[in-house]
């Protein structure tokens, strides 16, 4: 008998994505959302395989909501960009629980190339197998860890780099500077680095706000990149060349093992665009 697969909040756009991905992989899947005659009591009480898949500041609530619905023969699984909390609401119930946390957007049109996280909270090797094999026969690459090495990564990857591409529209901003303007004087590796801000910009404000500032991992990270800054425009502000070549060695350095391939690939993006 095959798998039931039950997305709560599959009617959004994430949930629509796993939905198929399930889909190709044989499964039935069912879904509840604002709109749908199945409830998240429902897809609770009927599928084998129960996935939450609702914006961060609703996913524990939703977690807890239906926890005690679960059996230990279902398996428990959210897709939110933190995981320390729904990981722990989740262990509330029976189940097997797995956390995931896809690292794209809904944007993407097939899982090749992408890779997905994975939290292995409480489940037997064989449920962990079966459920991540879907994501592999479709070409996902998958990366297991803990809830918190999750978070404390994701405040380098997510919170880090987002609040440095906001950070730096905002001085574009105060400063008067017209964006359309410094693109007629700009190089290829430029307008990949307005274009990471731009596309940021494009999306829903509360999900990048959620990143910031529900991660507990974030504030210290920002303070050690605040001290980073402070560092490098004390440099920047003496004028001191040594004092620059030392900060660059070092953290090219630290850098080293990723040099040649970060040059091959963004060499490989602007050639793409140039081509264009």
């Amino acid at each position: 008998m095959a798998m039931l697969a039950g997305i709560i909040g599959g009617t959004g756009q994430m949930g629509r994505f796993f939905a198929e991905v399930f889909e190709g992989a044989g499964l039935e899947v069912i879904v509840s959302g604002r709109e749908t005659a199945l409830t998240n009591r429902d897809v609770a009480e009927m599928a084998d395989l129960v996935m939450v898949s609702v914006p961060i500041r609703a996913t524990v609530g939703v977690i807890l909501e239906i926890a005690p619905l679960l059996t230990r023969d279902q398996i428990f699984c959210d897709l939110t960009s933190l995981k320390v909390e729904p990981v722990r609401a989740m262990l509330a119930s029976r189940a097997e629980v797995i956390g995931l946390h896809p690292m794209f957007g809904p944007g993407a049109v097939s899982l090749r190339g992408q890779t997905i996280v994975a939290i292995p909270a409480r489940c037997v090797p064989t449920t962990l197998e079966r459920l991540l094999s879907i994501f592999r026969d479709q070409g996902a690459a998958i990366t297991l860890t803990t809830a918190e090495d999750h978070d404390r990564m994701m405040a380098v990857i997510q919170g880090l780099t987002h609040f440095g591409a906001l950070a730096k529209a905002e001085a574009i901003r105060r400063t008067g500077t017209d964006v359309d303007e410094t693109l007629s004087f700009t190089s290829p590796i430029y307008r990949i680095e307005m274009g990471l801000a731009g596309r940021l910009l494009a999306q829903d404000a509360g999900l990048y706000g959620d990143m910031l500032l529900m991660n507990p991992a974030v504030p210290e990270m920002l303070a050690t990149f605040a001290e980073a800054v402070r560092a490098l425009r004390e440099i920047v502000e003496s004028g001191d060349s040594d004092r620059f070549q030392a900060f660059f060695a070092e953290n090219a350095a630290h850098y080293a093992s990723y040099l040649a391939a970060a040059t091959e690939e963004t060499d490989d993006l602007i050639n793409h665009m140039v081509a264009r």
